[in-house]
């Protein structure tokens, strides 16, 4: 069994309204013995239609004084980590690591969610393109970016683009990106960083987790070790879920542990 959920958001994300607590009270009930809360922080994300203010900002000061209370109230029960998802852009290399060399945090995501500034989510990235098109350009700027960001810990979500294309996964496959694909893990591992195994391309419709398990499974035979588990929850509901899957894709693909972090370092977990 896999007991650390690493990749969830609460209200202090744009796109989610799930409180803190609610938060920690589903994944105790869910059996698990640590989760890290790793809200998004994009600096420079476009305006979003019906959102008031700069979005996918949070006040971190702020964060870590509630974080704080919950960890210290909930301590014996479930081990609460301090996280941030980081939304990567060649630019920002500088602000983010001054952004977290400024806060305790004990992991950092780097992950791609604009494509020349636009997310795929909303579509627009799609129109008049192929979906094997953008996919390309999207795996070519995820290594840009890590060429120009380097403060983050495991790389999110790699193939994220493909929860919103047009066909989503019916003429994806990591062969077809191989090139593109291994240059971002053998970057990854030359960075002494890892990569997340994302529940959320279940929860998606994608048939596969994020990366697909071809993915992780070539990163593994490129030596890479550091892999953490997610479900890129957004409400309580959805805390640790498919990791019955996660296990079994992990163990597919030759790991026989997952990775947690502790104050930015890696810390392994043997699955149960």
């Amino acid at each position: 069994m896999i007991r650390s959920d690493y990749h969830m958001h609460t209200e202090f994300s744009t796109d989610s309204e799930a409180p803190v607590g609610s938060m920690i009270e589903a994944a105790i009930q869910k059996g698990l013995t640590e989760i890290c809360l790793t809200d998004h922080y994009d600096q420079d994300y476009p305006e979003v239609p019906d959102v008031e203010g700069v979005p996918f900002i949070f006040d971190v000061d702020a964060y870590f004084r509630i974080l704080e209370k919950y960890r210290e109230s909930y301590k014996g029960r479930i081990r609460i980590c301090t996280g941030i998802e980081l939304g990567l852009q060649p630019h920002l290399g500088a602000f983010y690591k001054d952004l977290t060399s400024k806060y305790p945090f004990d992991f950092v995501i780097g992950s791609v969610h604009l494509i020349h500034g636009i997310d795929p989510y909303y579509g627009e990235a799609f129109r008049g393109r192929t979906d094997e098109e953008v996919y390309a350009e999207t795996f070519r700027l995820t290594l840009e970016n890590l060429n120009m960001v380097s403060d983050f810990d495991v790389l999110g979500h790699i193939d994220y683009v493909v929860r919103y294309g047009k066909e989503k996964a019916e003429h994806y496959s990591y062969r077809k990106y191989a090139d593109e694909i291994d240059a971002i893990l053998k970057k990854v591992l030359d960075m002494g960083k890892g990569i997340e195994l994302n529940t959320g391309g279940y929860k998606y419709g994608l048939g596969f987790c994020n990366p697909h398990p071809d993915i992780i499974r070539r990163y593994r035979e490129l030596g890479g070790e550091i892999i953490t588990v997610g479900a890129d929850a957004h409400c309580p509901e959805h805390i640790a879920y498919d990791f019955a899957k996660a296990k079994a894709v992990l163990e597919e693909c030759g790991f026989r542990y997952y990775t947690v972090f502790e104050e930015r370092k890696p810390v392994f977990r043997k699955i149960d």
